[in-house]
């Protein structure tokens, strides 16, 4: 498996079969991401394809938004499995957007989705998913990401 962080040129020639970590990012240094442990259970699952993840391996307290945003978008577009995983909490990780992230590519036939039951303000997104894919609403993240693999 081959990570690419943020903070790191992706190798376009690379990205034969490769999943791009969507969802919210905590904002506070002090509220953990979720992907780590999203990583390790690839890891565990033998994933042998390529893993976007947007954060930076080098942790900053300030980041080019510009940057950021250019970074992920090369990745949603270019990636063969976008995962969805949205364990949003309103005040630490809003995912207002991974909102618009979603909508932008519900249609495009490559999205998985998935949230913990109690994630709040998901209906719309259930809705969405449900009206323009014919695949199930994860609550699990490791049966998520088992299903994503290409």
């Amino acid at each position: 498996m081959k990570v690419f962080y943020s903070d790191e040129d992706l190798d376009l020639d690379l990205l034969t079969k490769s999943i791009f970590l969507a969802g919210p990012t905590p904002r506070d240094k002090n509220v953990p991401s979720w992907r780590p442990q999203a990583l390790k259970i690839l890891d565990e699952l033998n994933y042998k394809g390529q893993v976007m993840v947007p954060e930076r391996r080098v942790k900053q307290d300030h980041i080019d938004y510009i940057d950021q945003v250019e970074w992920e978008n090369l990745g949603t577009e270019d990636c063969t499995r976008l995962v969805f995983w949205i364990p949003r909490d309103l005040v630490t990780m809003p995912a207002f957007t991974t909102n618009v992230e979603f909508g932008r590519y519900v249609e495009s036939g490559k999205v998985m989705y998935g949230r913990p039951a109690n994630s709040p303000k998901n209906r719309y997104l259930d809705w969405l998913y449900k009206k323009f894919n014919n695949k199930p609403i994860y609550e699990d993240l490791k049966e998520l990401l088992r299903a994503s693999i290409v």
